[in-house]
Parts: structure tokens; C-alpha cells; sequence
């Protein structure tokens, strides 16, 4: 895109590009470098989420088979018991909590870079020219010279 050239559904595209994959959106911004820190972000709680559900069903497995009165993974042949029936509900209701959570938090993930992809669309278009300066300066109060004051006048100019 051209300096001084404004694209108003730039942002709107590079939304929905990371709504249907993400990190999609960074790549149309050509900010290449945000697209695998996009992946990892969302690997995390993706990774998190398999392993708390792959051990809530192994759990529950084992709870249900023991409430029936089957032998469970927890139960060596002689019928001793390495789990008891409490620590099986206990670990259910943690590995189902922490399921929960790695799936809000890859919601989040997923939702933020999609804002994230917009955002910067947006601000791309913005002008970030070197004419662009701050200037502070001080000012003396004409009335009174002897009283001294603080102030603070911020100009710029475009």
C-alpha cells in the first residue's frame, strides 16, 4: 500500500482472515514474525486441553467401572485399591476444571488475534512521517514575573 493512501476494509480483511486461520490476518499486515507466535499461542492451551481430557476420561473410566463393582487400571489383581474412590472423584473434578480453562483460554487467544490483526491494520494506515515532532517548550507568566509557576504546554504541529 502507497503512503497517504487510506483502505478502509483493510482492517474488516485482515479480521476475517484470522477468523477462518489464524495468524492469517498478521501475514496479510506483512508482519510475518507475529504469525508463529500466533500458532505457538494457541498450541498451548490446545496441547493442555487433549491431555486434561485424554486424563479426565481415563479417571472417570476408572471411577465408573469401580462404582459398578468392576475391577479398574487402579486395582491390582488381589483387589487392592492405589487410588481411592475420593481421589478418583477429586482428580475428575481438577482434569475438568483445567479442560475448562485450556479451552477458555485458547477462546481468548483466538478472539485477541483476531482484534490484534485488525488493530494493526488500522494502524498501519496511520502517518508516521518524520514531520511528525513534539516540542516542549517553557513559558514564562507575563503578568506576574515574580511569583514563579510550573506549567506544561505540549504543541505540535503536522
Amino acid at each position: 500500500m502507497q503512503q497517504g493512501t487510506y483502505a478502509p476494509l483493510k482492517p474488516a480483511r485482515a479480521a476475517f482472515y484470522s477468523t477462518i486461520l489464524p495468524g492469517m490476518g498478521q501475514i496479510y499486515n506483512k508482519k510475518y514474525w507475529k504469525a508463529p507466535i500466533v500458532w505457538g499461542a494457541l498450541a498451548v492451551p490446545t496441547y493442555y486441553y487433549l491431555i486434561n481430557n485424554k486424563e479426565y476420561k481415563r479417571f472417570r473410566t476408572a471411577y465408573r467401572l469401580r462404582r459398578t463393582g468392576f475391577q479398574d487400571e487402579f486395582t491390582n489383581d488381589l483387589g487392592v485399591e492405589s487410588v481411592s474412590l475420593e481421589t478418583l472423584e477429586r482428580a475428575q473434578e481438577q482434569l475438568s476444571e483445567n479442560r475448562d480453562m485450556s479451552l477458555l483460554s485458547g477462546v481468548i487467544i483466538y478472539i485477541l488475534q483476531i482484534v490484534e490483526a485488525s488493530v494493526n491494520a488500522h494502524l498501519i494506515q496511520f502517518n508516521t512521517d518524520d514531520n511528525l515532532s513534539i516540542r516542549p517548550t517553557l513559558m514564562q507568566d507575563p503578568i506576574q514575573f515574580d511569583t514563579p509557576k510550573v506549567g506544561f504546554k505540549l504543541k505540535y504541529t503536522f
